[in-house]
């Protein structure tokens, strides 16, 4: 059986999210702070291609063979918090937790239907 990367895909989805939403919560906690300026998170969809979801090794010694021509890549697990040009407006703040709040249901109904799949697949001996 082949590997199942849509749960790994949900994971980093989520991880994404809470980092986006801890960022969210703190414009919000600044909003009346003098000179804060809000911030947000790369989109998620820079982060993916930044990831190289093409074979690639995290170290030289992984896959060694002579002209097999892995390229490496450092191991990034974190995500860029971007500074914005302007002040909180708590308006935005939450239309983006709202966005938050959504994509969240969306994995966590896409990961339990494909669960469900799964266990049936699993469970019928196909």
């Amino acid at each position: 059986m082949t590997g199942i990367y849509l749960f790994d895909l949900a994971s980093m989805h989520g991880r994404y999210l809470s980092v986006r939403q801890s960022t969210i919560a703190g414009n919000v906690a600044n909003a009346n702070t003098q000179g804060y300026k809000a911030r947000d998170v790369a989109p998620f969809a820079q982060v993916l291609a930044g990831t190289g979801a093409d074979m690639a090794a995290t170290a030289q010694a992984h896959l060694h063979a002579p002209g097999l021509g892995v390229p490496v890549r450092p191991d990034k697990s974190g995500w860029d918090v971007l500074e914005t040009a302007s002040g909180v407006s708590l308006e935005q703040e939450m239309l983006k937790a709202s966005e938050v709040s959504r994509q969240h249901n969306l994995d966590v109904g896409v990961v339990r239907s494909f669960h469900r799949m799964l266990m049936s697949a699993v469970r019928s001996g196909s």
